[in-house]
């Protein structure tokens, strides 16, 4: 697939855009603060419906506007699909086709993106949140039941912590609505970790061998899913289930103690090794960028088996943060395979032929034109 068409009004520090695309490596210039990445944000909210930079919708709407609107054509091999997305402070309206979705779920997975950012690199050695959500938006392209399972254990989570607040301050002593509460968010916790574990499984099939062909053949990757219960491996539904009951049950004073919910996918994390070694802990800054890259192209390939599309690929900004050796594998395994955007304050020095042969657009003061 490919992002034919993008409109933007009202975007950031974009009052009004309009470009055409074509089906190869499109590079955006320009000097820091310009709005390179604001253009890259916008495709990525575009096939998301949520920004990689903030929690906050109001910070994609332009100073002093009412709203903003992110329009765009993607081709694929079916044909074209129009997708618009307008954010107001009312919250935010998707149409696919020009028809209103009552669910963001039913939007997000029309159009897929692999977005690698110089805050990807902290994918290995970064915080659990980072891998959570990592996990989370790449499930969530490829299976819009995830993202909407998700959305409804966020929503049990949240009322199950409030009601274990209110046992914590005796301000509540019934535990029955506590149990109720339990049992509904162990049935959604259950279908997150599985579909985690088949996710990761998948990953692993593809980054292995890349980060194989990176390293030269020096090193092996493995991805381990490290989720907060006792279970070691991808098990049926039915023994998830029973291992979270079993584990909720051992820890239910504890929870009325601190007020909150201590296991479930919202706690889980993933680790890495290189040959048997733990790369967060002992792995070299080389070691954990060549994972977070393997993992990044890996994602592609991935998306393409379960789709039978290529995704959209942004770098933003990463390219600087690569060594030669680095960027040439990533220029080599995208050429003429993925739609491309590219930003970077230069192009000087980079040889690849997948540069020389790009489309150029400069940006200067919330203003992009084709050079």
């Amino acid at each position: 697939m490919f992002l034919e068409q993008l409109t933007l009004k009202n975007y950031r520090n974009y009052e009004q855009g309009d470009w055409q695309f074509k089906n190869k490596v499109n590079v955006i210039l320009g000097k820091n603060a310009q709005g390179k990445t604001n253009v890259m944000e916008s495709i990525y909210v575009l096939a998301m419906a949520k920004s990689h930079r903030t929690t906050n919708d109001k910070d994609l709407i332009r100073w002093d506007e009412d709203y903003a609107k992110i329009e765009g054509r993607v081709g694929k091999k079916n044909g074209s699909t129009f997708l618009q997305l307008t954010l107001s402070k009312k919250g935010k309206k998707a149409r696919l086709n020009y028809i209103e979705q009552a669910k963001l779920s039913s939007y997000v997975g029309h159009m897929n993106v692999v977005m690698f950012a110089p805050e990807d690199l902290n994918l290995v050695k970064g915080s659990p949140q980072i891998r959570r959500r990592f996990i989370d938006m790449e499930i969530g392209q490829v299976s819009p039941v995830y993202m909407h399972g998700l959305a409804q254990y966020q929503k049990v989570l949240q009322q199950r912590n409030q009601y274990l607040k209110l046992l914590q301050s005796k301000k509540q002593t019934d535990e029955t609505f506590l149990d109720v509460l339990t049992e509904q968010l162990v049935q959604l916790a259950a279908k997150i970790t599985l579909k985690r574990y088949e996710f990761i499984e998948l990953l692993q099939r593809w980054a292995k061998p890349i980060h194989a062909e990176i390293s030269r053949g020096n090193e092996q990757l493995a991805i381990h899913y490290r989720p907060s219960i006792d279970v070691l491996d991808k098990q049926q539904l039915s023994r998830i289930v029973e291992a979270y009951n079993d584990k909720f049950t051992k820890i239910k004073t504890k929870e009325i103690e601190r007020g909150t919910t201590l296991i479930g996918p919202h706690r889980d994390d993933l680790s890495f090794t290189i040959n048997e070694k733990d790369v967060q802990t002992f792995g070299s800054q080389g070691q954990q960028r060549t994972a977070a890259l393997s993992l990044k192209l890996a994602e592609i390939d991935l998306i393409f088996s379960e789709i039978g599309e290529y995704p959209i690929l942004l770098l933003d900004d990463v390219l600087s943060e690569l060594d030669d050796f680095r960027q040439t594998h990533l220029l080599d395994a995208i050429q003429g395979k993925v739609q491309t955007f590219v930003t970077t304050t230069s192009i000087d020095g980079i040889e690849h032929r997948v540069i020389q042969d790009a489309d150029v657009y400069e940006v200067i003061s919330g203003q992009m034109i084709k050079r």
